[in-house]
């Protein structure tokens, strides 16, 4: 399992054969593949949005503590922790 503290300098980004994009049918973000589709949360696609592999993890967290300033304490290791689990199903690259 990876370590949730060592991901603040990563520049994560979308993973080949997925798409990201909002659903209207869904009502929320999904990614789409090959093989079908992921609904995400709405915190899974405000994270999402923000992997452009231009931002660092430490850029989306501070982007998002300014957007939700009254969830500040929770930001970070949600953030930390969303990429982890991105990245080991494989959905975000670094």
């Amino acid at each position: 399992m990876m370590d949730t503290t060592d991901n603040l300098g990563l520049q994560p980004r979308l993973a080949p054969h997925y798409f990201f994009r909002w659903e209207e049918s869904q009502n929320a973000y999904i990614l789409l593949y090959p093989e079908g589709l992921i609904k995400l949360n709405d915190t899974a696609g405000e994270i999402m949005k923000r992997c452009d592999g231009q931002a660092s993890v430490q850029g989306i967290i501070q982007d998002l503590e300014k957007v939700f300033p009254d969830a500040n304490a929770d930001i970070a290791a949600g953030v930390q922790a969303f990429v982890n689990v991105a990245r080991t199903k494989g959905w975000l690259r670094a």
